[in-house]
């Protein structure tokens, strides 16, 4: 039962209480089948906000490509006291031969979807991060022995008090730093954003700024069936092109990845969130990018490049024609998402730490099968410090 915010004595207490109670009153219930993942999309992207990766069409575009026989979906809906949406968990649960029933976020893995989290409505977002750790270890408690979180920003206003009460209810919370994300603010011109720029780095861009009017290079975009076909036919060719440079094949080689990239791009293209755009030299592929707005921000998701034309620099010249064009619409971000490759830092990005949290739920099997996992993952560590020729020297045997 609430306690009375009248018979508290500390106003701090006072609103955690008022907090504890809000969250008690209310309700969660799952997300049933393909048709009502379809008929939540509009109260679904009401929560999303402006982050592209978050919203329906991304996700439930991204479970339709890629689930894999077994999986299921665990989307927890949450409602307040008069029916509405208030929080939304896009997950689902995988079963694993040593992990048991692991729950990911849709969106999890190469194909990158940068910046998941547990849906909330403005205001709400402690409550319902309460909420949703009580029903983990209460009503759905028997439903999960994972929760593998990857990817996240471990700043995050939801997630973070849903891992305090799930760690305080006695679950096993393993944290570890993954790859970063970069972020670049740009200023209100492209003048002011070349001032900030080594001398250096200046002269260069300079240089590729004369190239793109030279006549020789074309720049096309993706704004109608045709062209978005034209395009997505080239940036396979290059993107694929470019990481078998690398050795690889990049997200190309991912089943499924084809057909989730050109129903996702469709749905972008008609929501006008989708910057598809390549450059052409002497009417020959060189260089493409697929980006995604959201809000004043341009998430630069996917490249290609063609390998025969990397002396001339097609990469940087296109990045510059996209850089200086959302100074031009008025953007205020451009985020390279995670990789720490070079070029990011050189433009003046800045980086943001992502985490990796696992919650192991509180049945000793579960518990059991996560430090078994925890101890491969020192061992691992250990090992790849050790100098060449050498074994490592684990923290237990460890000497003055």
């Amino acid at each position: 039962m609430a306690i009375g915010l009248e018979n508290l004595a500390n106003a701090e207490h006072a609103e955690s209480s008022h907090r504890r109670a809000a969250a008690h009153d209310l309700e969660v219930s799952l997300l049933a089948g393909e048709q009502r993942l379809t008929e939540i999309a509009a109260s679904w992207n009401a929560l999303a906000g402006e982050i592209p990766f978050r919203r329906h069409e991304w996700l439930a575009t991204w479970w339709r490509r890629f689930r894999a026989p077994g999986d299921e979906l665990f989307a927890p809906l949450i409602y307040d006291g008069t029916g509405r949406l208030v929080g939304l968990a896009p997950w689902y649960v995988r079963r694993d031969r040593w992990l048991g029933r692991v729950v990911r976020f849709l969106g999890t893995g190469r194909v990158s979807s940068e910046y998941l989290t547990v849906l909330a409505a403005p205001g709400a977002e402690h409550e319902v991060a309460r909420r949703l750790a009580r029903w983990l270890t209460g009503e759905a408690a028997r439903c999960w022995d994972l929760i593998d979180l990857d990817g996240v920003d471990p700043g995050d206003i939801v997630l973070q008090p849903m891992l305090a009460e799930l760690s305080a209810g006695g679950h096993g919370l393993y944290q570890r730093q993954r790859e970063r994300t970069w972020r670049l603010e740009l200023p209100s011109s492209w003048e002011s954003f070349l001032g900030r720029l080594s001398k250096g780095r200046r002269a260069k861009l300079r240089v590729l700024e004369r190239r793109l009017t030279d006549g020789k290079v074309q720049l096309r975009q993706a704004h109608d069936a045709a062209t978005l076909h034209e395009g997505l036919e080239v940036f396979d060719r290059l993107h694929r092109a470019r990481r078998l440079t690398l050795g690889d094949g990049g997200c190309s080689i991912v089943p499924g990845f084809r057909r989730f990239l050109q129903d996702a791009a469709t749905a972008c293209l008609r929501g006008g969130a989708l910057r598809l755009q390549w450059i052409e030299i002497e009417r020959e592929p060189a260089a493409i990018e697929i980006g995604l707005l959201g809000g004043k921000t341009l998430y630069y998701y996917q490249t290609g490049m063609n390998p025969r034309l990397a002396e001339i620099s097609p990469g940087w010249l296109l990045q510059v024609a996209s850089i200086q064009r959302a100074i031009n619409d008025g953007l205020v971000c451009f985020d390279f998402l995670r990789g720490d490759e070079p070029y990011k830092a050189s433009w003046g990005a800045r980086p943001l730490q992502l985490a990796q949290f696992r919650i192991a739920a509180r049945r000793p099997w579960a518990r059991l099968r996560h430090g078994a996992w925890r101890a491969a993952v020192e061992a691992k560590k250990h090992w790849s410090r050790a100098p060449a020729g050498k074994p490592p020297v684990l923290e237990s045997e460890a000497t003055c």
